[in-house]
């Protein structure tokens, strides 16, 4: 059965990028240690980021995460979602308005400007048939920003939520929980790697946090 995965690396204090994001420092200062597990040589590590890549039947990202990767010194074939394994997935894009043009062109990428659901069932629907295709199950992927997944989680769109959780304090950046809702989650596994603790969780539920509580917005 496809399943909804939120999957995002993210630091001890619950940053998930350090501060000052913005072009050209997309994953703010300090920020790459977030990342040091998925391009490491440890031999857990890199079966990790193999068996993401091989279950994704889609991913799914916002605009800001996409003119990132599309953009120069972004993906390529050694850095990017399932560089250097065997096939990519499709990508979907929630964006207000498609690119005018793609650096990426050989990717799958498709762009949805009716808003996150949306986007959500488009790539379920791509998931679902390339497990079909592939007689075994594939799930969409939420890889980010932090802002799509929160909203996604906010939404009630995520099923599972995978937390790659860096030995860092970033001391401020990117939030993932913006606190306008409350999650209850249930463990389904732990694995303490070199560079990383991955943690998978199932959402039991969601509950609304009072129209008074301000959001979070650093972390």
């Amino acid at each position: 059965m496809t399943r909804i995965i939120a999957d995002i690396s993210i630091s001890l204090d619950g940053c998930v990028t350090g501060p000052d994001p913005g072009p050209g420092n997309g994953l703010g200062t300090g920020g790459e240690a977030l990342h040091t597990w998925a391009f490491s040589d440890d031999p857990e590590e890199r079966r990790i980021v193999r068996e993401t890549t091989a279950r994704s039947g889609a991913v799914v990202l916002g605009r800001r995460l996409f003119d990132l990767v599309d953009g120069p010194g972004g993906w390529d074939d050694t850095v990017g979602y399932g560089a250097a394994e065997v096939g990519r997935p499709p990508f979907v894009v929630v964006t207000a308005s498609p690119p005018e043009s793609v650096r990426l062109t050989n990717l799958d990428w498709t762009f949805v400007t009716t808003g996150l659901p949306d986007a959500v069932t488009a790539a379920r629907e791509r998931a679902e048939a390339a497990s079909a295709d592939r007689g075994r199950d594939l799930d969409v992927v939420l890889m980010g920003g932090g802002a799509l997944i929160g909203s996604a989680l906010d939404a009630g769109l995520v099923e599972m939520l995978s937390l790659h959780l860096a030995p860092v304090v970033l001391g401020s950046g990117t939030p993932l929980f913006t606190g306008r809702t409350q999650h209850t989650f249930v463990r389904r596994s732990a694995n303490p790697t070199p560079n990383a603790t991955h943690l998978l969780y199932e959402l039991l539920r969601r509950t609304r946090s009072s129209t008074n509580t301000p959001p979070r917005t650093a972390c």
